[in-house]
Parts: C-alpha cells; structure tokens; sequence
C-alpha cells in the first residue's frame, strides 16, 4: 500500500460517475493557483475596502476545511442510525452547516444515495436541488435498487 492511499469498500466504489478528463484538470497546483487567481481577480473587481481582502484565506481554505469538519465532526459527535464499523454519527438532524455532508452516519450506510437524511425527522438542504435538476434534465438520477 501506498503512502495515502486506501482500498475503497465495494459499497462504495459503484453508482457513481466517473469524470477522468475533469478529474485531471481539477487534481492538479495550475487549476487550484488558476482559482485563486480568479479570487483574487473578484476582490480587485468588487472589494469596496481593504479589510475585504482579510477574507480571501477564508475563500482559500473553505473546501480543506470543510473536508475536516465534516471527517471530524461525523465521526466523533451526533446519533448513530446504523451499525457501521467506521464509527461515523450524524451530526445534526438539519444539517445547513455542511449541507448534509454531517449525515455521515447514513452516507456510510447507503453512500450512493443522493438524499444523506433517512430518519423522517433529517432533512438534507441538497437534496431538493438535486431533484430540481434531475426534472430540468441537468443530471440524471438513476433508481438503486437494493440486492
């Protein structure tokens, strides 16, 4: 094994699609310095005052530190729906913080679900948005039927 690398569960490496040429270009120091370029660009353009420019580390790291809230958070704090070995909880019942990313405990059950709240009571943000764009025909929802 590899330094960083891991073998993905089978439950999970299925029902996904899969991007190669927007993976290349996504996973890669040009595309991100690209992006922060562009934000920088935004704030040249829009900023009104130079304190404006203090928020540009929080536009840097948002999605880095997105990421380890919802690992840090979903694994240690919340309710526990199933019986995963992961440990994984939900963390919030509605989840706007991390627009439903803090369902950890259900994704790691049914990870190819495109709605992370199961329980009557959860509601995930996303997941309207994501039914809005499967009926305006931006994206495909495909039925997982369970073996």
């Amino acid at each position: 094994m590899l330094y960083g690398t891991f073998k993905v569960e089978d439950k999970f490496d299925k029902n996904f699609p899969v991007y190669a040429s927007i993976d290349k270009v996504a996973d890669n120091m040009f595309t991100r310095v690209v992006f922060a370029l562009c934000y920088v660009a935004f704030y040249f353009a829009y900023a009104t005052h130079w304190w404006m420019y203090l928020l540009l580390p929080i536009h840097f790291l948002i999605g880095p530190i997105q990421g380890a809230i919802v690992n840090w958070a979903g694994h240690k704090y919340g309710y526990r729906n199933y019986d995963e070995p992961d440990h994984s909880k939900n963390t919030l019942i509605f989840d706007f913080l991390m627009l439903g990313e803090l369902f950890q405990n259900n994704h790691h059950h049914a990870g190819a679900r495109p709605n992370f709240a199961f329980k009557w009571w959860e509601f995930d943000p996303v997941y309207p948005i994501i039914k809005v764009l499967d009926k305006l025909g931006v994206i495909k929802l495909i039925p997982i039927v369970n073996s």
